[in-house]
């Protein structure tokens, strides 16, 4: 019991989504009750028909053909109304997925970025989908049984109690007994599902993985580890769902199907010992139908436990979706006027146990050019994604327009602040709308967007123009033409300030020309904050920071730095060297 007042809130919850159907789940619980009177007055006609007509030996034609006529009309009726209820179920089971489909993709869509770097996606993805389908189950399988087997119930027990409260009384002992069965099997079936589900959310996860990394494990060969991986969760998988047919094939059918074999000796017994006369015929022959009826309606009750118990571990795993600590902006909604950045002892850890950015100060005037260079895992790109107001500062603080950040509302953040990634992400649309982004920008900014980063002539060439569509993660482009596009969408409405995280790393030096060209225009109404390996594309760069293990090591413009010949010249020289390599010539240092 007290299992079931902790799992009540969840429950409570999940039913509170079916609210806005409340008149067609009145209505089809109306029907509910409708339809199991109809059932129920079947058995008292034909036992008015044995005590009545059979018992006497008459066989009035038109009474027996009314009684009969009355039976199929009423097992029609009923029929009638169970298909009407379960059309009004299952609209109201289909709206609330949707609700809750909704409302658990808006939470996603707004959890922080550090959620997706400790969560698989393919867990959230099963919140998304599967959960929501077996909350869908708890409206057209358990609530729609439950209520139809309630009205059934208590249409017997009436029936059963006008008809004689003595053998009432005895059918009346399955229901402690019962009762029992379902705490019982409550218990042990809880944590059993719980791992159900999560072994299901890891093979959606291993299927992710597998699909987004296929390139990478044909390459490798390691297609029968990766499926031995997905077959482990799969066999896990079937071994917890063994587990709970097991638990239903003791607790559930055999168990009440006894019950109800005890009930039904302790009715003829009754019927036995009583005195000629006490009892007729047809009265017990209604309640050893009531008696079998009951059976089906108590087994669908208990056999809901699983869907039920299923369905609130679905909602628990929603619910902790949807109630975790949201992105957090602040309500400052005025737009940034300049796009000067300024950082005060910034101090930045992803985890507790280690600093990725130490004691950081920077100041950036407005429509200024800052590099950032550093080996892998100097905390560059940590310091972009800060700007960008991806991860709570950890201590210290960033200004943007001379307001902290923290301070700026969401849109006026993503309005003013935009980042170009070495990877972008494009979607399974159209050209023009993996430019646009559903803003509302017209078909000749983005034309110019284009053209500026030399995409035109290509889109031109295609038979729908900017209006193509792109295969799935923009597959169809090269991974330059994709770096190229994804610079046009921040380019179509320029930002105060703009971070390239290494956006020029697969593109050819004649198009680098041309971007760096374009970038020279930017640069007249925008900061820039570039993040970059190859150290040429950087020379024109007001400021580089040199960042080494979380910490400013150097900081100038490109003169400067080499004048130092620190460790900025030292990465300097080498990639120089490099390039001389490659192209035959002998290198002097």
């Amino acid at each position: 019991m007290a299992k079931m007042i902790q799992l009540w809130p969840t429950i409570k919850r999940l039913l509170s989504y079916g609210l806005p159907w409340r008149k067609s789940l009145g209505a089809a619980v109306l029907l509910l009750w409708i339809a199991a009177a109809a059932e129920v007055m079947g058995p008292i006609l034909i036992s008015y028909f044995i005590d009545h007509m059979v018992a006497k030996h008459r066989m009035p034609l038109g009474i027996v053909a009314g009684l009969a006529a009355g039976f199929i009309l009423l097992q029609i009726f009923a029929a009638l109304l169970h298909y009407w209820q379960s059309l009004l179920f299952n609209q109201a089971a289909v709206g609330v997925v949707q609700r809750l489909r909704t409302d658990v993709m808006d939470a996603a869509l707004r959890q922080p970025l550090s959620t997706f770097d400790t969560q698989p996606v393919g867990q959230i993805i099963s919140r998304v989908t599967n959960d929501t389908e077996v909350v869908r189950d708890l409206y057209v399988t358990v609530v729609a049984t439950v209520l139809r087997s309630a009205a059934l119930i208590g249409a017997m027990l009436v029936a059963m109690f006008s008809l004689d409260w003595r053998m009432a009384l005895i059918a009346l002992a399955i229901f402690p007994a019962v009762i029992t069965v379902m705490l019982i099997y409550q218990r042990y079936s809880t944590p059993i599902v719980r791992r159900v589900r999560s072994y299901l959310a890891d093979i959606n996860n291993g299927f992710n993985e597998v699909i987004n990394g296929m390139n990478v494990i044909q390459q490798f060969r390691q297609q029968a580890r990766f499926g031995e991986r997905i077959g482990e969760a799969s066999r896990a998988h079937y071994l917890a769902r063994m587990e709970t047919l097991r638990l239903d094939g003791f607790l559930l059918r055999p168990l009440l199907s006894l019950f109800s074999a005890m009930i039904l000796c302790g009715l003829l017994l009754l019927f036995g010992f009583s005195s000629q006369g006490s009892f007729e015929v047809g009265v017990l022959y209604a309640f050893i139908n009531y008696l079998g009826r009951l059976n089906e309606p108590l087994i669908a009750l208990t056999t809901q436990q699983s869907i039920l118990q299923q369905a609130v571990v679905a909602g628990e795993r929603i619910f902790e979706l949807m109630d975790a600590p949201l992105q957090r902006y602040g309500s400052d909604d005025r737009p940034l006027t300049s796009g000067a950045i300024d950082i005060d002892n910034l101090t930045f850890s992803y985890r507790d146990d280690s600093n990725v950015l130490n004691d950081i100060n920077l100041h950036i005037p407005s429509r200024h050019f800052v590099a950032l260079v550093g080996h892998t895992g100097s905390g560059k790109s940590s310091l972009a994604n800060l700007i960008m107001g991806y991860y709570p500062i950890t201590q210290g603080e960033i200004r943007l327009d001379g307001r902290p950040l923290t301070s700026l509302s969401h849109r006026t953040l993503r309005q003013s602040v935009a980042m170009v990634q070495q990877d972008p992400v494009l979607l399974a649309d159209t050209l023009f709308a993996n430019v646009t982004l559903g803003r509302d920008v017209s078909e000749e900014a983005v034309w110019r967007a284009l053209e500026t980063v030399q995409l035109a002539d290509l889109v031109r060439s295609l038979a729908d123009g900017v209006h193509t569509r792109l295969g799935e993660q923009g597959n169809s482009l090269s991974v330059g033409q994709k770096q190229l596009l994804a610079m046009a969408r921040v380019l179509v409405a320029s930002p105060h300030i703009l971070i390239l995280d290494e956006a020029t790393a697969n593109i050819d030096s004649g198009t680098e020309q041309a971007i760096q060209k374009a970038l020279q225009v930017v640069r007249q109404q925008t900061t820039l904050v570039v993040i970059a390996h190859r150290l040429s594309t950087i020379t024109e760069a007001d400021t580089i920071l040199v960042l080494h293990r979380g910490r400013v090591v150097e900081q100038g413009n490109h003169r400067q730095l080499l004048e130092k010949q620190g460790r900025y010249w030292q990465m300097y020289q080498l990639q120089l060297a490099g390039e001389e390599l490659k192209t035959g010539e002998t290198v002097t240092i």
